[in-house]
């Protein structure tokens, strides 16, 4: 199973990245969260930290293009296999750093990906 850090994990059950955690969890993907609030969300604690995650297979955003620019670098030390731009969150700028360290960017809807086995 694919380690997953949701970015942008929201409380609010209404929203997309709850969503994808709640299927991640469903589905037995081991699940780390950061969000602006901290939290649980399917048992997953959320923290407002940048934590330094071990063995990050996925990154699945929730920010937009502005938000995510302090998490550049933050995202390419965690080393992840591949970035998953969902809906909103499309950022050349960010895709182009991505493909100079090698990391595969993805630029699709975490909750399709799981629903049609894809993920």
């Amino acid at each position: 199973m694919k380690k997953t850090l949701v970015l942008g994990a929201s409380l609010k059950p209404s929203r997309y990245s709850n969503l994808a955690i709640n299927r991640l969890v469903d589905n037995n993907h081991p699940v780390e969260a950061v969000g602006l609030r901290e939290g649980e969300v399917a048992g997953i604690e959320i923290t407002t930290e940048k934590e330094n995650f071990e063995n990050i297979d996925t990154v699945t955003l929730y920010l937009n293009a502005k938000r995510q620019v302090e998490y550049y670098d933050y995202i390419v030390s965690l080393k992840p296999n591949r970035v998953i731009f969902n809906p909103g969150t499309e950022n050349p700028e960010f895709y182009k750093i991505l493909k100079n360290n090698n990391i595969e960017v993805d630029i699709a809807c975490t909750l399709v990906l799981l629903a049609s086995n894809q993920y």
